[in-house]
């Protein structure tokens, strides 16, 4: 078990946290939320002793080990794809070093027979003669393939690297696993997998992840850091949310009979327990639901902007076609031949493993690239509004405030009380209205190309990544938006989520050209995986 004890933590006059006191217990997945700046990645590096708290302690059971996921991707450049997942077990490590340091000596004595039967006693109590075969199955699990197990990790791409520290986290079954945004540059295969690992994990497990969808599935419990406290609720994130939700409400309407709100929180935790997974979790999951009481849940402090695209005109069935788009860049071709009709009401996901093909097509598509082949056309009633992957252009060396900044893309040269009215439903109030737009925060620029994009008044929406530096606040304030958008759209993200709950049509750019379907990414993905297990059957 993982006691935390009074912990406290400022910088400055900032508090991140205050006599914080949690205790995380083992067969729980605990997702830890907050606000970006909050003070998640601070708790998690307090809890491993990367940090130490100005008062309160972090305390493990006896003989307990504690695992984080490491940050750094160049840390063991020269080290060998096997040993750096097994050095996640830092004894048993140490033990096979010492053990064959000492089977290598030329001048081998009794002490040294000694020494070595010791060591190998305790190799074997750390389950050392299985160490390389659980490292290749947890590698081979994230997608790493067993011909570089041998290899560097200087021989590695950066995804792969990401993958081999992730599987040295995972090493060993420590009692205590932290998780600092584990699925960070991880294809959905690993995704899916790691899902699987944690779900059946019997140990603590501590993550922080902007994915929703990987929350809802791993966690039993939510961690909520606010206001320099740490709450803990039970269930998943969309159970923490719609409960945060309805407590609001619930305290927004104070005479209301507390039978009716009890029957009305009754209905609430019935629907999410009917809708658990059946993984081992979810189940005991639904019996800790079912013991929630109403002073169980709270509102929640968490500041939510408005996000809502209101066309300006309607859209014709004319939107845009396609062409035989092809393009080379660095001598690789990223776009083969790409041909499709954009149709009304369609909110199309453009998804694939392929990342510079995916804002190539964006870019031709916006007109700030030009194919080596192929047509494109936009319907006359079309107007497009786009969120580049990358906004850096729009920021740059300016001396703008935020107001001033917002009035060059405002069709109608909006008074300032207009702008800052805007501004303020994306949570820039008061005096943050006049920071320069050159300073702003990654989250910051992304809420203000967000606002742009706002009021265009566009009825078709491209956009590439756009939850990307956002936290979760934002991320459903955005996924609430596109839903309920009359308009069209193309998107591209990582957000499982976001992807199923928004898109009605599937692009998937791959090697051998544009796999299209009509259909949500649930459904997709389960398509997908059906064909793979026919094709292997021949």
């Amino acid at each position: 078990m993982l006691t935390v004890t009074d912990v406290s933590l400022r910088y400055g006059d900032r508090k991140l946290f205050e006599d914080v006191n949690i205790k995380f217990t083992p067969g729980n997945c605990y997702g830890l939320i907050g606000a970006n700046g909050a003070g998640k990645s601070t708790f998690l590096k307090i809890i491993s002793g990367e940090i130490e708290s100005q008062s309160g302690s972090v305390h493990l059971g006896p003989g307990e080990r504690l695992a984080v996921l490491k940050q750094n991707h160049f840390e063991f450049e020269e080290e060998e794809v096997l040993k750096v997942v097994i050095m996640g077990h830092a004894r048993l490590y140490q033990v096979m070093q010492e053990k064959d340091a000492i089977y290598m000596k030329a001048d081998f004595t009794d002490e040294d027979g000694m020494k070595a039967a010791e060591l190998e006693g305790e190799f074997a109590e750390l389950n050392g003669w299985e160490a390389e075969s659980e490292a290749a199955i947890l590698l081979k699990g994230l997608g790493v393939e067993e011909e570089l197990h041998t290899k560097k990790m200087a021989d590695l791409s950066g995804g792969e690297k990401v993958k081999v520290l992730l599987a040295q986290a995972l090493f060993g079954k420590p009692d205590v696993l932290l998780l600092d945004e584990p699925t960070n540059h991880l294809d959905i295969k690993a995704i899916q997998w790691l899902e699987e690992f944690l779900i059946n994990f019997e140990n603590t497990v501590i993550v922080v992840s902007h994915d929703r969808y990987f929350l809802n599935k791993v966690c039993t419990h939510i961690a909520d850091l606010d206001f320099g406290k740490i709450q803990i609720y039970v269930g998943n994130y969309d159970f923490w949310y719609e409960s945060s939700q309805l407590a609001s409400r619930m305290a927004q309407d104070q005479n209301k009979k507390k039978e009716e709100k009890i029957k009305e929180l009754q209905a609430f935790i019935a629907r999410f327990s009917a809708n658990a997974s059946k993984s081992k979790q979810a189940t005991s999951r639904k019996k800790l639901l079912d013991k929630i009481e109403l002073d169980d849940i709270r509102p929640s402090s968490r500041k939510y902007p408005y996000v809502g695209f209101t066309p300006e005109r309607e859209i014709g069935n004319d939107l845009l076609r396609v062409e035989g788009l092809t393009k080379t860049i660095d001598g690789v071709k990223v776009l083969d031949n790409i041909s499709f009709v954009m149709n009304k009401d369609d909110k199309i996901a453009l998804v694939g493993a392929n990342e510079l093909a995916k804002t190539t097509l964006f870019k031709i598509l916006t007109g700030e690239m030009e194919p080596d082949s192929g047509t494109f056309k936009w319907g006359v009633t079309t107007s497009q509004a786009y969120f580049p992957k990358d906004n850096s252009q729009y920021f740059e060396n300016s001396d703008l405030t935020l107001v001033d900044w917002l009035r060059q893309f405002s069709p109608n040269d909006q008074s300032e009380s207009f702008l800052r009215g805007f501004l303020g439903r994306m949570l820039f109030s008061g005096e943050e209205v006049l920071k320069k737009a050159s300073v702003l925060s990654g989250g910051e620029k992304v809420r203000c190309m967000l606002s742009k994009m706002m009021l265009s008044g566009s009825n078709v929406l491209l956009l590439d990544e756009p939850t990307n530096h956002l936290d979760l606040e934002s991320i459903t304030a955005l996924n609430n938006g596109l839903i309920n958008f009359k308009g069209s759209m193309i998107f591209a993200s990582h957000d499982h989520q976001f992807i199923q709950t928004i898109a009605n049509r599937i692009m998937e750019l791959t090697p051998s050209g544009l796999v299209d379907k009509q259909m949500t990414y649930d459904e997709y993905l389960e398509n997908a995986e059906l064909q793979k297990q026919v094709a292997s059957m021949y």
